[in-house]
């Protein structure tokens, strides 16, 4: 058994990988409608940031940050989870567990952002970012935080994660 423990940080920031566990699936962006209602149903009870967001069919990387004296964000993903799992009525949809990693600084956080949006590419299923329908990167531009035509850096990569 894995002596693993989160990093729990009340205001906190972290960079999130969640799975299907079927990784051949598309239940994600089939049913992205169920999955958006799943996240704003829980925002609502619980709120949160959501710094950067991608959808790919089988999983998602996203950033969030939570409000200040609020550290659970287990219990907003174990929320989504049940509630995006019973409105598309199937069982055994997610992998058990989900990936985190606690933003340390702004650098950090470019980084982290930077993978979330170049995800797609680096999975095969679009050449150019801004084609890829299911990601916060479309709000970030027109915010201008990104150009259109970013194309981030896939060489800094390092085994599927940022370095």
């Amino acid at each position: 058994m894995s002596n693993y423990r989160r990093n729990y940080i009340p205001g906190g920031t972290w960079f999130f990988t969640v799975n299907l566990q079927n990784r051949q699936s598309d239940l994600l962006t089939r049913h992205i409608d169920h999955l958006r209602a799943a996240i704003q149903t829980v925002k609502r009870t619980k709120p949160f940031t959501i710094n950067a967001w991608v959808v790919l069919p089988e999983h998602m990387h996203c950033i969030w940050t939570l409000p200040e004296n609020d550290d659970d964000f287990s219990g907003r993903w174990r929320e989504i989870k049940k509630t995006f799992t019973r409105a598309i009525e199937m069982r055994h949809v997610w992998q058990s567990r989900f990936w985190e990693h606690t933003i340390r600084n702004e650098e950090d956080f470019r980084r982290h952002r930077d993978y979330v949006y170049i995800n797609p590419v680096k999975h095969g299923h679009v050449t150019r970012v801004a084609d890829w329908p299911f990601s916060t990167f479309h709000r970030d531009v027109r915010d201008g935080l990104y150009p259109k035509d970013w194309a981030g850096e896939p060489e800094d990569l390092v085994a599927g994660e940022p370095k």
